[in-house]
């Protein structure tokens, strides 16, 4: 039973604080749809996601309504689209990704994921087609989003998905060059991708899933950095408690709402993800609570080991508040997305290597940064190859989402609108890579992975 002190605070956290429910995504299985005629599969996915999902918008503006919690997004994550598709006699999934998107304006819905391939080890011909069909099917689409998994501790990374994934990016930048390159906004490439994602670009829904699933994804960076105001000045121990205190109760507030809609739509409950996810608005931004514990600027030396401690304290709080945590869960921190990473790239303090450094204890990676037209494919390449490599020895989820902007350089800055946001045009290391990337093959897992 909630006590009348517990909802004084949520009410706080809601309207003082910016805490929101940042999604409520269902997760629908495609198996069934597959067909050798690509009409008529495209046709199957257009009515399995209709059918399944058609009340999703309706109860969460309810749930939104009825509890006072700001709903922010409504999605869909399907199964990765490579593999429902291979039956298809077709050399291009184009077409599905029209379908999704269809299917995502009928509902009302903000984002569909899962025109997505899995390829840590190797690609079929399914994969293939499809990352081919990655930059054009971004283009034609507003709602999809696509990712693409090159690397695992198990497998280690595949480069010559890598070497690959390079020059689609700098496809889908040119073929959305008139938005600033908003495509690549929607490109998440993976290391160690999670099923149970919520949020997007990356959210796809897992082979281990079952038909249908409700996973919630929560946010608060307001609420963190208004409790680490309550503790300044104190030692780290108490940083941390409080941390955890916080993200207990915001991820009681996401279970609260997980709960209600699995009820009323029917479908199974899955995780809650309790990851930072910081906005462009004022004061709910990852970056301040860093600064909170007393860096002067994000990215000041003590960033990586003050945001370690943020993202530890996170998951134990909410560990302690929900029966099944999944996703993603800890701090987030794209650039574009995050008020205060904005202000540390403008005045020098944050760097694209620090940003790197920073990713090694963080919940994702590089995230929402936008980087100059003229960078090479070989260049984004490694970029996402040293990404994969720190989720891979690390065991842990990594993953890259840069804008190469066409016609921008450094210093420049970047609209996207909305909740991407906007952001200054970051540095890139202009040494080349070219021969590094070329050689292609695998890149062993470690060891350790392979004594398990």
């Amino acid at each position: 039973m909630l006590l009348a002190k517990e909802i004084f605070e949520t009410r706080q956290m809601i309207e003082d604080n910016k805490l929101d429910v940042r999604t409520i995504t269902m997760g629908i299985s495609l198996r069934a749809c597959s067909h050798p005629d690509i009409k008529v599969f495209c046709r199957n996915i257009y009515d399995t996601i209709t059918q399944t999902a058609q009340h999703l918008v309706r109860v969460g503006e309810d749930i939104e309504a009825e509890f006072g919690v700001p709903i922010i997004n409504k999605r869909i994550s399907v199964t990765p689209i490579a593999i429902v598709a291979e039956s298809c006699r077709t050399d291009s999934y184009v077409p599905v990704a029209e379908a999704m998107e269809r299917a995502a304006k009928t509902l009302g819905i903000n984002f569909i994921g899962g025109f997505s391939a899995l390829v840590e080890k190797k690609a079929t011909e399914g994969d293939l087609i499809l990352i081919r069909s990655i930059p054009e099917a971004l283009a034609c689409t507003e709602r999809v989003c696509a990712s693409v998994n090159i690397g695992t501790t198990k497998a280690g990374i595949n480069m010559d998905a890598v070497r690959e994934m390079g020059h689609i990016v700098k496809r889908t930048a040119a073929l959305t060059a008139q938005r600033d390159a908003i495509g690549c906004a929607k490109l998440v490439i993976f290391a160690n991708a999670v099923e149970d994602n919520p949020f997007m670009a990356g959210a796809f829904h897992g082979v281990g899933e079952g038909t249908s699933t409700i996973n919630v994804g929560v946010s608060g960076p307001g609420v963190v950095k208004h409790a680490l105001e309550s503790v300044r000045g104190q030692p780290f121990d108490e940083i941390a408690e409080s941390v955890k205190r916080s993200a207990f109760k915001i991820t009681r507030v996401g279970q609260l709402v997980a709960r209600e809609a699995s009820k009323r739509l029917g479908v199974k409950m899955g995780i809650i993800d309790l990851s930072l996810a910081p906005t462009p608005a004022i004061g709910d931004s990852v970056a301040y609570i860093l600064e909170e514990m007393g860096l002067e600027r994000c990215g000041a030396p003590g960033t990586t080991a003050a945001l370690a401690l943020l993202n530890d304290a996170v998951k134990k709080g909410g560990l302690m508040a929900a029966q099944h945590v999944g996703g993603l869960s800890g701090a987030f921190i794209p650039v574009s997305e995050d008020a205060g990473m904005i202000d540390a790239v403008k005045c020098g303090s944050l760097t694209l290597e620090k940003l790197e450094a920073m990713t090694c204890v963080c919940s994702v990676g590089l995230d929402m940064i936008a980087i100059p037209g003229d960078t090479s494919a070989a260049t984004i390449s490694g970029i996402i190859a040293d990404e994969a490599a720190i989720g891979m020895v690390n065991n842990k989820t990594t993953a890259v989402r840069l804008i190469p902007v066409p016609g921008k350089t450094v210093g420049d800055n970047v609209e996207f609108g909305g909740l991407l946001g906007h952001c200054p045009v970051m540095a890139v290391n202009r040494f080349s890579c070219h021969e590094f990337i070329a050689r292609g093959g695998r890149i062993p897992a470690p060891l350790r992975s392979l004594t398990n």
